[in-house]
């Protein structure tokens, strides 16, 4: 479908808000049925909450795949991964000196810096294979494992609860509210998509550019929106281990989840 330049602006906007209020909803309907269920504010603060600000770029990836369109898909992984340490953690300090208390945020540090190697390692002959996307998948099935049994850790951290209570509901909603709150959150982040990658298409059409830039540049920045207010926020609370965190987990997720799901 040809558009012209007011349709394409449109789209991504309107794309852009979508996966902002469908990641928004889906972080409270996620973070409190969790609550809900049992489990405690550390573990949902380090795993529900950075997994589900990275939605946006798992829905947009796994629409693009589905289209054809593997240059926004890695072009997004990248992207937002450069986003989120050099725009989303360049602003939280900015706004506030960033300290690390969190042992877990200290682990998965290197964690990350390890698959950022292994993926280039894996991009090296242009290609990301089935066999390779299975392995990534099984790389954040472990990473998850791992997380949680770190995070048991910082249970009694009363000041590692102080900050993530924060970001996480003081009276979560009821399950049935919370399940409304992740289908919703959910539905947008498809709407959100769709327009989204059909804009970003467009204006790689367009203009004339390939598909890798529009994902490292626009579709990177639209997606990374979650990480970005998440960060701020707490970077404004001096909660600087969410900012961190957010940034880390998200980064580990888009290489291992993202790009292992949509190869």
């Amino acid at each position: 479908m040809l558009m012209n330049e007011i349709q394409i602006a449109l789209y991504i906007i309107g794309g852009s808000i979508g996966l902002f209020i469908g990641a928004e909803g889906l972080v409270i309907g996620s973070s409190s049925l969790a609550i809900r269920l049992g489990v405690s504010t550390p573990d949902v603060g380090l795993t529900v909450v950075a997994f589900a600000t990275s939605s946006p770029e798992l829905v947009v990836s796994i629409k693009a795949a589905i289209e054809g369109n593997p240059g926004i898909v890695v072009g997004n992984v990248v992207g937002s991964n450069i986003c989120n340490i050099a725009l989303i953690l360049g602003v939280a300090a900015m706004i506030s000196p960033m300290s690390v208390k969190t042992q877990v945020i200290k682990r998965e540090i290197p964690i990350m810096i390890v698959v950022s190697v292994i993926l280039l390692f894996i991009l090296l002959d242009d290609t990301i294979t089935r066999v390779e996307g299975v392995f990534l998948v099984i790389g954040i099935i472990t990473y998850i494992i791992l997380g949680y049994k770190y995070s048991i850790k910082e249970r009694n951290n009363k000041e590692v609860i102080k900050e993530f209570e924060e970001i996480i509901p003081k009276s979560p909603y009821k399950s049935w509210q919370s399940i409304i709150f992740i289908l919703a959150g959910l539905g947008l982040l498809v709407f959100g998509s769709n327009l989204f990658v059909d804009g970003a298409v467009a204006i790689a059409e367009k203009f004339g550019v390939s598909q890798a830039v529009i994902g490292l540049t626009i579709v990177a920045l639209g997606t990374s929106l979650p990480e970005l207010t998440t960060s701020i926020v707490a970077s404004f609370k001096n909660e600087n281990d969410i900012a961190i965190g957010n940034a880390v987990g998200s980064n580990v997720f888009n290489i291992l989840s993202i790009l292992g799901i949509s190869s």
